[in-house]
């Protein structure tokens, strides 16, 4: 049997005009593109579905549900899944591909203007950007820069955002016949729902407390509200930015970031042991206990290494702003760090460019990629529980201490 003829298309009709349904022309268009797909993935298999072939090179295994947003509605369709590779309708993509077009349109303006390196020459080539007409790259890339308006301007109306993590990546542009570094600041927040929401996205010339001042307060401007701890690394003027735009907002260091800054205090040979000592601190049952660890670990680092226990001691408070916050959230904060991932993936787009043309190409595809990546944390599971975010915002202050026990004295003694 054919995915054409799985579908009885002159019964269905049939029945659906007979009982004169308002939803025909949504349940038409749901039935029409799942036939496409079953068509489709008949031929990524290599054979009929259910039919035994020589030539088949995988089989159906399942289906995931996804939204498509029509003229006639949103229709909920069973996209078929194989068992090796992978199949997805581009159609169905398309709102997921802005990332891929702006990496396009960016390498086509470097490729057009001759100011581009031989490795995005052909990069360029590759993506077949060379077939690509100066009006087409133009067209491509005002599209595009509307869209990232859109997401860079929109409301912040799903607060309170009770934890927020910002974040400067440094980016290299053409500018005045020379190259010079910029700072893209970006600010990821957790909303009333618990989920995870990309908050805003700008260019600074210098990483200094003016980028961040002006930063914070277009997003206070567009709503954010609420913010009870912010995450970030040690930049320059960051902390007095957050308290000058989000009074009663704690400060928290990377836990990540930090590490890596004090392991460096001490020998190579001995950089593990003081990274599993720092971990230990982490790992406590209660506020009381992470600071009992961490002045253990203070101690036992001047033994050795006094530079790094000097070091580890001024960065005390700043380490610890987490654990006047219930313990739930704890890992949430400085383990489950939603910006180091996120960073990750923005490299993994900015590395092929290089350098960009001009500071409106790097909004334009990181700007992409963040919007992107809303749309599916929008669809992901909660990052956090509203009921524990209500409590971070109404009791800041309340700790639970679950009877597990840990072996930091071990890591001491080690």
């Amino acid at each position: 049997m054919t995915a054409l003829e799985s579908v009885p298309f002159a019964a269905w009709l049939e029945e659906n005009l007979a009982s004169a349904s308002p939803d025909l022309l949504r349940q038409m268009v749901k039935t029409f593109a799942e036939a496409m797909m079953s068509a489709d993935v008949d031929a990524v298999c290599g054979a009929e579905y259910g039919r035994p072939s020589a030539d088949r090179v995988t089989h159906r295994n399942g289906y995931r549900h996804r939204e498509w947003d029509t003229r006639v509605g949103t229709i909920d369709l069973a996209v078929p899944k194989v068992r090796s590779g992978s199949y997805f309708p581009a159609w169905l993509l398309e709102r997921r591909r802005r990332s891929g077009q702006a990496l396009i349109s960016v390498v086509a303006t470097c490729y057009l203007l001759g100011v581009s390196t031989r490795r995005v020459e052909t990069l360029a080539e590759a993506l077949g950007v060379t077939r690509l007409s100066k009006s087409q790259v133009s067209g491509m890339a005002q599209t595009l820069d509307v869209r990232v308006a859109e997401f860079r301007d929109r409301p912040l109306d799903a607060g309170p955002y009770t934890f927020v993590w910002v974040d400067a990546l440094t980016q290299k542009v053409r500018e005045g016949g020379r190259v010079v570094n910029v700072h893209c600041l970006i600010a990821v927040g957790v909303n009333a729902e618990g989920r995870r929401e990309i908050l805003g996205i700008d260019i600074a010339t210098a990483e200094d407390g003016a980028g961040w001042l002006a930063f914070l307060r277009s997003l206070t401007a567009r709503g954010l509200t609420g913010v009870q701890l912010v995450v970030s690394d040690a930049h320059t003027g960051l902390v007095a930015a957050v308290g000058a735009t989000l009074p009663g907002a704690a400060w928290q260091r990377c836990r990540t970031r930090y590490a890596r800054n004090l392991i460096n205090q001490a020998p190579k040979s001995a950089q593990p042991w003081v990274a599993t000592l720092l971990r230990t601190v982490f790992e406590q049952p209660d506020a009381d206990a992470v600071r009992t660890q961490m002045a253990q670990v203070i101690t036992a680092l001047d033994e050795k290494f006094p530079a790094a226990a000097q070091h580890l001691d001024a960065a005390r408070e700043d380490l610890l702003a987490f654990t006047a916050f219930p313990r739930e959230v704890w890992k949430q904060i400085w383990s489950n760090n939603p910006q180091e991932r996120l960073n990750k993936e923005i490299r993994r787009r900015t590395d092929v460019v290089g350098i960009f043309p001009d500071r409106t190409a790097v909004i334009r595809l990181i700007g992409a990629v963040l919007a992107e990546q809303n749309d599916e944390w929008t669809e992901q599971r909660r990052y956090m529980g509203p009921e524990i975010l209500a409590r971070c915002r109404l009791r800041p202050l309340e700790t639970t201490a679950p009877a597990d026990t840990d072996n930091s004295a071990q890591a001491l003694t080690a």
